[in-house]
């Protein structure tokens, strides 16, 4: 089974620079899609919806803004748009697909650095979200949580750590709460299950030359439950093609998709 997920940064300036054009030769099973940053009703071309996929957007009700999308090679047994939370759901954030005992889910964990408003709201987000994995966690499925959590959880994980100690998306709150989801509830960082070189990161500022320094953080991830521990085969960040300002995350699973 392969996972893809990916950042888009607004799925029609990722069109324009050749995602739908390389991703039919990755012949993913789903496909986790954040930041679309369009209403449905924007994205009538067939480009979005890709030929031998089943796909389904969530959208933010603030134009241009946010936005998560699944495509499925699989017609899912159920979709569930939204995390049952009003504040976030409006923000279209998350989007499930069921398929026997697995869940996938594309997510679009809030960003802080825009200002401290907005950092409140991204903890009131981890809040929900981890009474919502706890309940994940208790439901005794296979749930892979793909997307951009909007946080580097390790030194490791951020070129720069030193100085991103006080920047949001590297605070000390926001690492503990993903060692809690790992280390006390269980959940699994896929990319760590597998040995990594140094330096791996899936977004780059857009300021100076960031991307062409690698001087960048690794923010997006699959994270699954206890139960999933394993079954990780293989993992590459593509970044030979620059499609937006995050680079998509692969993953292969020895798991087979119910069908």
């Amino acid at each position: 089974m392969r996972i893809i997920t990916a950042n888009v940064n607004g799925i029609r300036a990722a069109a324009r620079k050749g995602f739908f054009d390389w991703l039919p030769k990755q012949n993913a099973d789903v496909v986790c899609i954040q930041e679309t940053k369009a209403q449905v009703h924007q994205l009538e071309d067939d480009i979005f919806r890709p030929q031998g996929y089943h796909c389904y957007y969530h959208d933010a009700e603030k134009k241009g803004y946010s936005g998560v999308a699944l495509y499925c090679k699989a017609e899912p047994d159920e979709v569930i748009v939204g995390m049952g939370n009003e504040e976030f759901d409006a923000e279209g954030r998350y989007i499930e697909a069921r398929f026997g005992n697995l869940s996938v889910i594309s997510l679009y964990m809030p960003s802080g650095s825009a200002k401290e408003e907005r950092q409140l709201v991204k903890y009131r987000c981890m809040d929900f979200f981890e009474i919502k994995m706890q309940e994940m966690k208790d439901s005794g499925r296979d749930v892979l949580i793909c997307g951009d959590w909007n946080i580097a959880h390790k030194n490791e994980d951020i070129r720069n750590w030193k100085g991103n100690l006080k920047n949001s998306g590297f605070l000390p709150e926001e690492r503990a709460w993903l060692d809690k989801l790992f280390d006390e509830m269980g959940f699994i960082d896929a990319f760590r299950e597998l040995p990594q070189e140094e330096h791996q990161y899936t977004w780059w500022s857009n300021r100076g030359q960031a991307r062409a320094n690698n001087v960048g953080w690794r923010i997006d991830y699959h994270i699954l439950t206890p139960g999933m521990k394993g079954k990780v085969k293989a993992t590459e960040i593509y970044r030979e093609e620059s499609f937006s300002d995050h680079a998509p995350l692969i993953i292969d699973y020895d798991y087979e998709l119910p069908k």
